[in-house]
Formats: C-alpha cells, sequence, structure tokens
C-alpha cells in the first residue's frame, strides 16, 4: 500500500485502519454454551422498536421477531471475506467489537453477565482475533469488581487488543469502589473500549422525531463520561491509560475540552461551600483538556467538525472507523469518504486520524500492516 509523503495527499492511499468493526455473534452463541442453569438468559440477537430505541432479545423472546438469513450475517465473520471488503475499501486493519454483545450488560444476573462475557471472548480469541490483521477487544463484566478484574486479566493473557466497559455502571465510574479496575487496566497496557449504547436504554423519547434524537441523547454520552473521567482525577491518577469512545463521533471533544476548563476555573473562584468543602474536588495539577488531550480518543466515520476542531484537540484524540458491516457505517464507500476527509489535512495529521493512532493503541504489527492484502 501506497504511503503519504509531504503536502495535502487525499489523492493518495495511506492504508487505513479501521478503530471501529463489528463481528455478527451467531444467534445461539450463547444459548449453546452458557451453562445451563443460564441459558434463559442467552442473548440471541437485537430488536428495533417503533421509535428509534434497541432492545436485546433473550431466549426467551419470541422466535419471530428474530430477521432471517443468518448466512449473509455470518459471512461477516469469515477472514476471507472480511480481507476482500478490506482491500476494496483501502483499509489494512480492523479493530473490532461485538453488535449483540454489546447489550450484555442489560442482563441484570451478575452470573449470567459475568459468563456471558466469557462466551463471547472465547469466541473473539478463538475466531477473527487469530488473524493479525484484526484487533479484537474482549467484554468485561462489570456487576461484581472481582469479576472484571479476573476477565481483564484472561483478555490479557489470550492476547486480545482492548477491553471494553460500559459508558455507565452502577456505581459511577467515579466511585471509589473502581480503584482496582483502573489500575488493573492501565498494568496490562491495554486501551479501554466504551461503545456508544452500553450500560444503559437508548429510549430517551418517544414518538416525532425519537429515531434520530434518541441516538443524539445516546451520543450525549461520550462527553458526559469522558468528563466524569477527567475531572475525577482517574485519567490523572493513571497516566498509562486511554480510553477509546467508539461511535459517538469527535466533535464533541473540543467542546468538552472547553466546558470543562472554563467551570473548572470558574468554580475554583468560589473557593468553598457553605459547609466548608472545595467547590473542585480532587483539584488536579493539570486542567480537564490535558487529560482528555492525552489520554481520550474517539471515533467517527464522517465527522468534519472533529477535523475541523483538530486545532482546539490535537490530531492525537480523533480516530477514524468504517463501522463495517453496519448500515450507518461507511461502506461501500470508505476510500471516497476518507479522500474527502483527507482533503485539508496535511500528511502528518492525516496518517494519525486514519492510521496510526488506531494502530498504536490497540497494538497492530507495522510489519503486518506494511505487507499488502
Amino acid at each position: 500500500m501506497g504511503e503519504p509523503t509531504t503536502g495535502r495527499v487525499a489523492d493518495q492511499p495511506i492504508g487505513c485502519v479501521s478503530g471501529d468493526a463489528h463481528v455478527n455473534e451467531p444467534r445461539d452463541l450463547w444459548s449453546a454454551n452458557l451453562p445451563a442453569g443460564l441459558r434463559d438468559q442467552a442473548m440471541r440477537g437485537l430488536a428495533a422498536g417503533d421509535d428509534g430505541n434497541w432492545s436485546v432479545l433473550l431466549a426467551s423472546d419470541a422466535v419471530d421477531q428474530i430477521v432471517a438469513n443468518d448466512d449473509e450475517r455470518l459471512r461477516m465473520n469469515d477472514v476471507d471475506h472480511r480481507l476482500a471488503v478490506m482491500r476494496a475499501e483501502g483499509i489494512a486493519g480492523e479493530c473490532v467489537f461485538p453488535t449483540i454483545g454489546l447489550y450484555v450488560w442489560m442482563l441484570s444476573d451478575p452470573d449470567g453477565g459475568a459468563a456471558s462475557c466469557r462466551v463471547y471472548n472465547e469466541w473473539i480469541a478463538s475466531g477473527l482475533a487469530r488473524s493479525p490483521r484484526f484487533r479484537c477487544a474482549g467484554l468485561v463484566p462489570t456487576w461484581r469488581v472481582d469479576d472484571a478484574l479476573a476477565e481483564v486479566a484472561w483478555i490479557a493473557d489470550r492476547g486480545l487488543a482492548a477491553v471494553m466497559l460500559p459508558a455507565t455502571v452502577t456505581p459511577e465510574w467515579n466511585h471509589p469502589q473502581w480503584e482496582p479496575l483502573w489500575r488493573a487496566i492501565e498494568e496490562t497496557g491495554l486501551p479501554v473500549v466504551i461503545h456508544q449504547g452500553t450500560g444503559h436504554s437508548m429510549f430517551f423519547y418517544r414518538g416525532a422525531g425519537a429515531g434520530v434524537a434518541n441516538l443524539l441523547a445516546t451520543q450525549s454520552m461520550g462527553p458526559r463520561t469522558a468528563g466524569l473521567l477527567a475531572t475525577s482525577g482517574v485519567l490523572a491518577a493513571h497516566p498509562d491509560l486511554h480510553v477509546v469512545f467508539v461511535e459517538f463521533n469527535a466533535g464533541w471533544i473540543g467542546w468538552t475540552m472547553q466546558t470543562l476548563d472554563y467551570y473548572t476555573a470558574a468554580f475554583g473562584r468560589y473557593g468553598t461551600t457553605p459547609s466548608g468543602k472545595p467547590w473542585i474536588n480532587p483539584a488536579l495539577p493539570e486542567p480537564p483538556s490535558a487529560y482528555l488531550a492525552r489520554q481520550v480518543h474517539a471515533t467517527f466515520q464522517d465527522d468534519p467538525v472533529g477535523l475541523h476542531n483538530l486545532p482546539i484537540t490535537g490530531p492525537d484524540v480523533l480516530v477514524w472507523g468504517s463501522d463495517y458491516p453496519h448500515e450507518e457505517g461507511t461502506h461501500p464507500h470508505s476510500r471516497e469518504v476518507v479522500a474527502r476527509l483527507r482533503g485539508g489535512l496535511d500528511a502528518d495529521t492525516a496518517r494519525l486520524v486514519f492510521r496510526d493512532t488506531a494502530a498504536r493503541l490497540f497494538r497492530f504489527d507495522p510489519a503486518v500492516l506494511a505487507q499488502p492484502l
């Protein structure tokens, strides 16, 4: 694959690394592999609601809600098929996440949740993750801290490329109980992946306009979660921890940096509350934007606003992803989309956004990426 050299190079191939791609899990993955006593919690598909919401179908749900044509779905898990698509799209490597598995955190039973995460992790580790062109993430159960720690260790030991956590959790991510988890993840050197729509219902609104408005509300969890990680001191305490927000787009990062910095300074001038507590707690050595710029990243498919804000955010925060094979992704027009988005970028910035940052975070082998598909 050719590489850009200098100047504005929208017409030259870059050999992109997609920071966002998905598998289609077999519908019987969990029902066939969960222990017998947990199979009533087996996930087997997703259902779209009338007002823009999505929900997970369990073993107890009606069969007629399942969409047919599983053969076509499962082609997306075949290495040769995906490599052919990547060759056509100008993509040298993919960071791969679940589809049905994104809803695992909607399960309520800790045993079922932990077992369901392991079922997916074993399946992906023995499948697509065996090809060096694909760097795959593992699901981390968050119902109990001990289970989360055990799964992080398993994911790292099996050579998976990232740990997946939900956008929302109970208690929230600034709670002290999660400190051992942040420490354990940092020690592995793996990035955290937080995918949009995880850990909470995406059914915010009903009625007119709900479909798109629900998506906007779901994506608003990106700045909320990133802001909490920055202002609570989680990122400051773990400087080698990187968090990748997937499918939240990226235009929000510049706004979030400015907003957090402004109000940190403004509230700091208040000093203390009437009860004597500081308004800014904890007081951090750097402004929130510094932690976001250094440790937070966000994937996007087609986000000119995020690229426009590069002078504010810096290039390391943006990671392009095709979202293959989902309908809202850029396939089969990824080459055209990337060429258009790169048109206003210099070569070094384009390499970071469309290739090198994802390759570094997810530990792709440079020798593999350098080889033609």
